[in-house]
């Protein structure tokens, strides 16, 4: 795959076509009749200090940009279905290097590719943000300046982010800019919650009505990661229920119910009850949630946490902004790479650190994605 050949037919050009400047951007945001989705591919500390107004945060952890460059998740699954061309830029990409071997890539290329295979429109910012902000600073903001989309603050100290964060993936009750993710790896989901741990299973809304299965596996405790699902067994008694109240849309913020959610999880386990976390389909707020209990319980990095939760559960997708929210977390938890070592946690992959411009989150080799045998070597 040559990049000139990238979408076929007359729409290919020479990569020099591909680039747009910063007036021409500038342009685009003066218009009130905007189309353009402009995403921003640094990482999420650059982006939360500044960022171009209007852009869409893409911190992507390393495996699901693995995914990406291997074909098996569609780049589309990751834009708000909405018309128009999309712009990406970085810190200071001036042109596009002739692409090496895939491991080489950068974010912004592989998104430019993935974009142009998949037949959308879409240009890259020439001379990256230092060049926009420094000649148009009044067009950029900062994520403190956008208004949380709920009244509680986020835990201390941490800004509430990714209020204008991508949709990866619906429970199906999300607003607009949601969209369901595409991943060729997901099976058909299973009727019965999954175990992700000794205590800890996972399920959908299906799972948290069926009284025999609960039974069966000893559930006495059910987290309900919905706004408007019914805690059906509340008033018979023999259960535990606590209830967060969040829609699977980009401006939730779910990680200020992350502590919480913990401690339930917690006092089910010393209670040697088994629990089970779910929301309306099992894929995203439930799965976000469990993935940030493995992180804080088992100082996993939140590519090991997600990978965890993914060999059990093949057809998880927690919507973009909880994506970010996790990364946020983890951070807190001094799990990402570059923070203070957790002792005795295990190794951590899938992020450079923050002081290597222009390549943030490169993916890892893949050698722990076969231990189990759940994942097939990528075909060559």
């Amino acid at each position: 795959g040559h990049w000139q050949s990238w979408g076929g037919g007359d729409r290919a050009g020479p990569m020099e076509a591909l680039g747009k400047s910063t007036l021409w951007l500038c342009g685009e945001l003066a218009s009130p009749a905007a189309r353009l989705h402009i995403l921003d591919c640094r990482s999420r500390e650059r982006y939360d200090s500044c960022h171009v107004a209007r852009a869409l945060s893409v911190a992507l952890p390393g495996l699901l940009l693995r995914r990406l460059r291997k074909g098996k998740l569609s780049v589309r699954a990751l834009l708000p279905p909405a018309p128009g061309a999309v712009l990406l830029y970085d810190e200071a990409t001036a042109t596009l290097p002739h692409p090496g071997r895939d491991g080489e890539e950068s974010v912004l290329a592989t998104l430019l590719r993935k974009l142009w295979e998949e037949g959308c429109t879409a240009y890259y910012l020439q001379g990256g943000f230092s060049k926009f902000q420094s000649e148009w600073p009044d067009h950029c903001e900062t994520s403190l300046e956008v208004p949380s989309a709920s009244s509680s603050p986020a835990s201390a100290g941490t800004p509430v982010v990714g209020l204008r964060g991508l949709s990866l993936g619906s429970d199906g009750d999300s607003g607009p800019l949601s969209s369901r993710g595409v991943d060729s790896e997901a099976a058909s989901p299973p009727s019965y919650p999954v175990q992700i741990l000794p205590h800890l299973y996972l399920g959908s809304a299906r799972d948290s009505a069926n009284m025999e299965t609960l039974a069966q596996l000893g559930i006495r405790y059910i987290l309900n990661v919905t706004p408007n699902l019914p805690n059906l067994f509340e008033e018979q008694g023999g259960f535990h229920y606590k209830q967060i109240p969040i829609s699977d849309h980009w401006s939730q913020n779910l990680a200020r119910f992350f502590p919480e959610a913990i401690a339930f999880i917690d006092e089910a386990v010393s209670q040697n009850c088994g629990i089970l976390v779910h929301c309306l389909a099992g894929v995203s707020r439930s799965v976000t949630v469990t993935v940030a209990y493995l992180m804080q319980r088992l100082n996993l990095s939140l590519n090991d946490a997600y990978d965890l939760v993914k060999r059990k559960k093949a057809d998880i997708s927690p919507n973009f902004n909880f994506m970010g929210q996790l990364l946020d977390f983890e951070r807190k938890l001094g799990l990402a790479e570059g923070s203070p070592a957790t002792p005795g946690a295990p190794d951590r992959h899938g992020q450079t650190p923050t002081s290597s411009p222009g390549c943030f989150f490169t993916p890892p080799p893949s050698e722990c994605e076969e231990e189990d045998g759940s994942f097939q070597r990528y075909p060559t």
